[in-house]
């Protein structure tokens, strides 16, 4: 094994595809995250909505790499990068020197501004985010059946999603079919089949990435599972009491953010340029302008297609980038020739719309209903992490699909009570 020093920060799919590709390259490789977990983010959303728990999603990095000697795993923090010298700083006052550094630390959900809106209207980005949206979406049940106010009690059935990406569109699904088929036997003082499932868009259609043929069939299948619509006016208020929409206000107790997201401050560590989401412009090879030796990929980069069009913030582009950088490293060590520059290939775009619908875009060929849901089924199994969690994941969902019953429908840890507050 050489000397080269590889520290890779962020155990997401690209850091690990990068791992993966320095597999034998005899380089010394330092991983750090600030969990001590692989998350499969596609997935987060069924953790949210009590279809998957936790350890179906998510792997120990340690375990991933326990059969790599050339790979140390930390669990920290990054705080700070000194190109010049070098050097990583961690959070606990421990500081990393690297030959080549690459930055994968992702993103996290953004309030365009207006942060103290996070406490009342969370995001979904982590399992501690999922595991508590799940807590509030199944305690507002819990507290409507106590409920002797009406007005209370329509609030506390009132969902609301801001934001009608994938994310968003996958969440009001799937919280209507909660509500609408699984849990009204459950409850005697309230009619489940009631609640409201709002959802927010400040552009003029939903899943606005995708095709608008397949937009709108997106817009109809929610809108059958009793979702109600809001298109073309942006969310200018959140409260612990509901959401306004320009000049209306809807009187609801929980509110999921999936309308925006902003890089982790690579930029800032590395004093270089930033899009306004505050990923890095990166050059040709995914280098950082001006540091041939740092990397930086994923959501946590902004690169450019041929066509002009920037690289969607999805899984498999940064898998991709992963393993072109493994390439560059792999070349620049053995003296050969840098591979071309990075080109992005698009496998497709896909979402969900509930337990029986999706819709897939591969460009010439786009597809919706029924088979577009097996697809998507058989691609997000595919992609899981070993045998255990695809077969887990795939008995999960044929059960919910046989008995119509969630099996992760579980209120844990400790949940602040908003009214006590």
């Amino acid at each position: 094994m050489s000397d080269h020093r590889v520290v890779v920060v962020g155990g997401g799919f690209g850091g690990l595809q990068l791992v993966n590709g320095l597999n034998g390259a005899g380089v010394k490789i330092t991983l750090v995250d600030r969990r001590n977990h692989h998350l499969f983010q596609p997935l987060l959303y069924q953790v949210a909505t009590t279809i998957l728990s936790t350890s179906e999603i998510a792997w120990p990095i340690r375990r991933l790499y326990a059969d790599r000697p050339d790979v140390t795993v930390l669990l920290g923090e990054v705080t700070g990068v000194d190109s010049g010298a070098k050097t990583v700083s961690l959070r606990n006052g421990m500081t990393l020197g690297y030959d080549t550094l690459v930055l994968a630390t992702g993103a996290t959900h953004a309030y365009f501004g207006r942060d103290e809106w996070e406490p009342v209207a969370p995001g979904l980005k982590t399992l501690e985010d999922a595991t508590t949206i799940r807590r509030r979406v199944l305690l507002a049940f819990e507290k409507a059946e106590m409920e002797a106010d009406p007005a209370v009690r329509d609030a506390l059935l009132t969902f609301t999603i801001v934001g009608a990406g994938p994310t968003g569109v996958e969440l009001a699904g799937i919280i209507a079919e909660l509500a609408h088929f699984t849990l009204p036997k459950e409850f005697r003082n309230i009619d489940t089949r009631k609640t409201r499932v709002v959802l927010v868009e400040a552009g003029p259609r939903v899943l606005p990435t995708f095709a608008e043929e397949l937009s709108a069939y997106a817009q109809k299948a929610l809108e059958k599972l009793g979702v109600e619509i809001h298109l073309g006016r942006p969310v200018t208020d959140c409260s612990a009491d509901g959401v306004r929409i320009g000049e209306s206000f809807i009187a609801s107790r929980t509110i999921v953010w999936a309308a925006g997201v902003t890089a982790s401050p690579a930029a800032q560590w590395l004093g270089v340029p930033a899009d306004r989401a505050g990923r890095v412009t990166v050059e040709k090879d995914l280098t950082a302008p001006g540091l041939p030796d740092v990397f930086v990929i994923g959501d946590t980069a902004s690169v450019m297609r041929e066509d002009g069009k920037p690289v969607p913030g999805i899984a498999p582009a940064a898998k991709q980038q992963g393993g072109y950088v493994a390439k560059v490293i792999r070349a620049r060590l053995s003296g050969q020739p840098a591979p071309a520059p990075f080109k992005y290939r698009h496998q497709g775009s896909l979402a969900t719309i509930g337990q029986s619908a999706a819709i897939i875009d591969f460009g010439r060929i786009k597809l919706k209903g029924w088979i577009a849901w097996w697809i998507w089924g058989l691609a997000h199994i595919y992609f899981l992490i070993g045998t255990r969690s695809r077969f887990s994941v795939a008995w999960s969902w044929l059960w919910i699909y046989l008995s119509g019953q969630h099996s992760a429908r579980l209120i844990t840890q400790r949940e602040t009570m908003r009214e006590e507050g």
